[in-house]
């Protein structure tokens, strides 16, 4: 037996569900109407981002809720080209996410910079000329 090669859904523990939920609306990204008080749902393209209370999340999981700090995760936001990574940024930041890297040219041969959201969750947004998008806006990786 395998397993699909997918991700249905990422959550994301917030300490804030509305307060989370008006940061990505902010964005344009609307909430789905399956979304309840304690949780949001919103449709991305091919998968689902949920926001949940953090402290329910980790007992949800059966883990201890420790403090914020890295967590050895970043989200990723891929556009076509390095100018549209500057806007993608600055708007992100118009929305109210914080700077964590002004975007550049990288080691890897491509462009890219980091914002957190209000929890901060790191979202990097990246030009990798090396992996180009379908016509759907989806990375397409040579197999």
């Amino acid at each position: 037996m395998s397993i699909d090669r997918r991700i249905s859904l990422i959550t994301l523990g917030v300490a804030d569900v509305a307060r989370s939920t008006a940061f990505y609306e902010r964005l344009g990204w609307g909430r789905s109407s399956a979304s309840q008080e304690a949780i949001t749902f919103i449709q991305l393209k091919g998968i689902v981002l949920a926001l949940f209370s953090r402290a329910a999340l980790a007992e949800d999981a059966g883990v201890e809720n420790t403090p914020v700090g890295f967590s050895g995760i970043t989200l990723a936001h891929n556009v076509s080209n390095p100018e549209e990574v500057d806007a993608v940024v600055d708007f992100a930041i118009s929305c109210g996410a914080t700077l964590v890297k002004k975007p550049e040219k990288v080691f890897w041969g491509g462009y890219s910079g980091y914002f957190a959201d209000p929890d901060g969750h790191l979202w990097e947004v990246a030009h990798n000329p090396f992996a180009p998008m379908d016509e759907h806006g989806h990375l397409a990786l040579p197999e």
